[in-house]
């Protein structure tokens, strides 16, 4: 069942809601992309109540600022409340996982559980961000100058979707499928909002580590083994987290496709024992 959510500044969310059981509320990455995990949330709809939604200016959303990771915790918050949810699970894929986080840091009484999804941890950029474009490179292999082509022009509607499917389909493991599930990943295509993604990307986060260090919220770190954004910058988080699990699976930066059953056994049997053990 679809929902339009307004954020306390009168901006429309589009949200959706499946499953019966426990709230878990996902938060897809990006930014500037919209909700890519409708295949994850079928799957945990037997034994979660799942939430998706798409973030200020993406997607289905209201294509409008202002833009900042306080803004969208607040627009997160707002999600939370519009369905009634004295608690809720966080899901979080990517930059996703790095805003669940800060949602977690900000209001530790409304999370009962984290899932952090291929996140890039609480060190600075600079410690992994070189690493992950030589990689970028080394895996688009021959669509490699066709990328870099694109990412140098103005680029039309068209071409911006081209664009973003050769760069996805670095984040596969498996290279003979990159292509075909990078294209379903555009499918279906709302446009990608730029302007979002810089004002977000401009952002210097603050020391997480001695916020982390007290939070007592159960995490589940989940990592492809291959993704091209080094997993060593999730170490320090793994570190400073107390109450913390990690699965690693072989997958490159969406486990759940390229690994379904593993990531639904990490996942569903986190989300199952966590509230058990937070009730």
């Amino acid at each position: 069942m679809e929902h339009a959510v307004r954020t306390e500044d009168g901006i429309r969310l589009w949200a959706a809601k499946t499953g019966d059981g426990e709230p878990v509320v996902f938060c897809h990455g990006g930014p500037g992309l919209w909700d890519m995990m409708a295949d994850v949330a079928a799957d945990l709809s037997a034994a979660a109540t799942v939430c998706r939604w798409d973030q200020r200016g993406c997607g289905r959303s209201e294509r409008r600022g202002p833009y900042s990771v306080e803004t969208t915790v607040a627009d997160l918050d707002a999600v939370r409340a519009h369905f009634g949810w004295d608690r809720v699970a966080l899901l979080g894929h990517s930059w996703g996982a790095q805003l669940a986080l800060r949602y977690t840091l900000a209001h530790p009484d409304r999370v009962t559980k984290l899932v952090y999804v291929s996140g890039t941890g609480i060190d600075d950029d600079s410690t992994w961000h070189a690493d992950y474009e030589r990689n970028l490179r080394n895996a688009l292999e021959s669509r490699l100058m066709r990328w870099e082509s694109l990412a140098a022009k103005d680029r039309t509607a068209e071409e911006d979707r081209e664009y973003c499917v050769l760069q996805w389909s670095a984040d596969f493991a498996g290279r003979e499928r990159a292509l075909e599930h990078a294209e379903a990943m555009a499918d279906p295509w709302f446009g990608v909002n730029f302007e979002c993604n810089a004002a977000l990307n401009r952002e210097r986060w603050p020391d997480l580590r001695g916020q982390c260090e007290g939070l007592k919220v159960p995490t589940l770190i989940v990592d492809g083994t291959a993704d091209i954004r080094p997993r060593s910058a999730v170490d320090s988080l793994e570190r400073a987290l107390p109450v913390v699990s990690r699965v690693q699976l072989p997958a490159g930066h969406l486990p759940w496709v390229e690994d379904p059953a593993g990531f639904h056994a990490a996942v569903s049997g986190f989300l199952t024992k966590a509230g058990a053990d937070s009730a």
